[in-house]
């Protein structure tokens, strides 16, 4: 028996685990009945078409982690009967981008004290506006405006960043904060990327921000 296979089975018994396995979810599996219809439809989300093996499909929406398959005789679940969440950071723009690419998608809505309220949160409060749409087997999406993330729900310990996009914004917010007191104590030296890269990670994982008191040496 392998270590990790005894550190598994130690797990499932209830033992406390002391190393930590890292899990990464890969691929949600789709129940469809027509492989090119399902293909065509993903391809207009502009999701990443991957090297898979012959007979699976498999696409990556942009930034995503994980990835979607089907085709072959994957799962044994009747097409349509899939669900999941895609999230996005402005729910009105992803919603208009894909009714532009021809993809119908439900009014947006938001969860209120009492249940769902039509239109998006009036404050864009994270987790709480939404909008539905479904591929061509009924498989559903629920778009979903994620603007930050609640506390206990981020590993501190991991940092990434999805896209170029979501970098380079860290970047923009980690100079903007820097800059202030450039301006008092002067230009950083060239270790400025430690400063950079803490910045970014606190603010990623909720955690107080570094202040820059004296210039970095």
């Amino acid at each position: 028996m392998t270590d990790v296979t005894q550190e598994i089975l130690s797990n499932q018994s209830g033992a406390p685990n002391p190393v930590g396995l890292d899990m990464k979810i890969e691929v949600m599996v789709l129940p469809v009945s027509d492989v090119d219809c399902a293909k065509e439809f993903y391809q207009r989300l502009v999701w990443r078409l991957d090297p898979t093996l012959t007979g699976v499909v498999q696409l990556t929406p942009h930034g995503s982690p994980c990835s979607v398959q089907f085709g072959g005789k994957l799962t044994s679940a009747a097409p349509g009967s899939a669900k999941g969440y895609v999230i996005v950071s402005n729910i009105d723009a992803a919603r208009n981008t894909l009714l532009t690419a021809g993809i119908e998608v439900d009014e947006i809505f938001h969860i209120g004290t009492e249940g769902p309220v039509p239109g998006p949160d009036p404050e864009h409060r994270t987790y709480r506006s939404r909008a539905l749409f479904t591929d061509p087997d009924g498989n559903s999406w629920v778009l979903q405006e994620v603007t930050g993330r609640l506390p206990g729900r981020i590993d501190t310990g991991v940092t990434s960043f999805g896209s170029t996009s979501d970098l380079a914004s860290a970047l923009r917010g980690a100079a903007a904060a820097n800059g202030q007191p450039e301006a008092r104590l002067g230009p950083a030296d060239e270790n400025w990327p430690d400063w950079y890269a803490e910045y970014m990670s606190r603010e990623q994982n909720g955690q107080v921000l570094p202040k820059r008191t004296q210039p970095m040496t």
